[in-house]
């Protein structure tokens, strides 16, 4: 038989056990409130990653899938029909496409690790120096990175002009006559102006990375006798393999889309400079010179993938490096 006594002793108990469950339950959903705050900042980035990114990859995929015909020997009303892979399956044959996909692959094994050695150095030179001096040659470093790249391949073109270029005309005081242009030179001319361009952003993603440094390595290496160069080589250096990791997939990706400095290149030295020099080149032309956008968007697509599989082992190498 049930007392009063019991039943509210159960009460009390009930209260309690709620009373206990309470605060943990009011905890799970404050986590979960802060764990939404946290996610809603990516919001803004994953709608423009959406809008800008994923919904014009995959427009594009429905666009190389198509083709105009036109009936009537091109004089017919064009019709749209459907050729699923035959874009890219004439894509991975082209051998035009292929050419300039292994002139900008050369070009890229020479210049990505140039930048990023003169780049290292630069980041060095400006840590071992005061930081009055460092933040002075920083800003000016970083100075041609500012300049819109339409704008620099316009200035390094005028620099380069053979009539009036001041650098043609200083070294033919002392008896050289370089033509910037020809065949011979102007991967050494865009390479110049690419490096120019390039230097100050990447020497100020690695020069960041020297600053988390702690400097107490610096002084216990120092007691130990250390030199600076053996500092820069056995302590600095592998602390900044994550930005140099970093700087040299930004610079391959920008070194197969390599566009518009042979393309304003080609204004001055056609017969040097092809209308398919470059893979991006022949997608621009095919697009808005030939008019067929259905196989320029396919080659588009292809040369993402070759960006991304390249990205991917570079990557994965170094990565491998680290864990070793």
């Amino acid at each position: 038989m049930t007392t009063t006594q019991d039943v509210r002793a159960g009460d009390g108990a009930g209260r309690a056990s709620g009373a206990a469950r309470s605060p943990r339950g009011s905890r799970v959903r404050w986590r979960q409130l802060m764990a939404f705050k946290g996610a809603s900042l990516t919001f803004p980035f994953l709608a423009g990653f959406t809008l800008f990114v994923i919904v014009p990859v995959a427009m594009g995929l429905g666009e190389s899938v198509f083709a105009m015909r036109s009936a009537g020997l091109g004089f017919g009303e064009a019709t749209v029909e459907f050729v699923g892979l035959e874009h890219f399956i004439s894509g991975f044959q082209d051998p035009v496409f292929w050419g300039g996909m292994l002139r900008v692959f050369l070009y890229a094994c020479v210049m990505v690790p140039l930048t990023q050695v003169l780049s290292l150095i630069a980041a060095l030179l400006l840590d071992a120096a005061r930081r009055r001096v460092a933040a002075r040659f920083r800003i000016l470093l970083l100075l041609p990175y500012m300049v819109p790249g339409i704008v620099a391949t316009l200035i390094w073109i005028y620099l380069y002009s053979p009539v009036v270029g001041p650098i043609t005309g200083t070294l033919a005081l002392v008896g050289i006559e370089p033509n910037f242009y020809s065949a011979e030179l102007v991967w050494v001319s865009i390479g110049n102006l690419a490096l120019w361009s390039a230097l100050g952003f990447n020497m100020l993603i690695l020069y960041g990375g020297l600053q988390s440094v702690p400097h107490e390595i610096f002084e216990a290496a120092r007691l130990d006798g250390a030199s600076e160069l053996r500092l820069a080589v056995s302590i600095k250096v592998p602390f900044v393999r994550g930005p140099l990791v970093l700087t040299s997939l930004l610079s391959i990706i920008g070194t197969l889309q390599l566009f518009d400095q042979p393309l304003f290149f080609r204004s001055v030295t056609p017969e040097t400079i092809t209308k398919d020099f470059t893979p991006a080149m022949m997608i621009y032309n095919q697009a808005f010179q030939v008019g067929n956008l259905n196989y320029a968007t396919a080659l588009s697509i292809i040369l993402a993938l070759v960006v991304g599989i390249a990205s991917a082992l570079i990557y994965h190498a170094t990565n491998k490096e680290e864990k070793e």
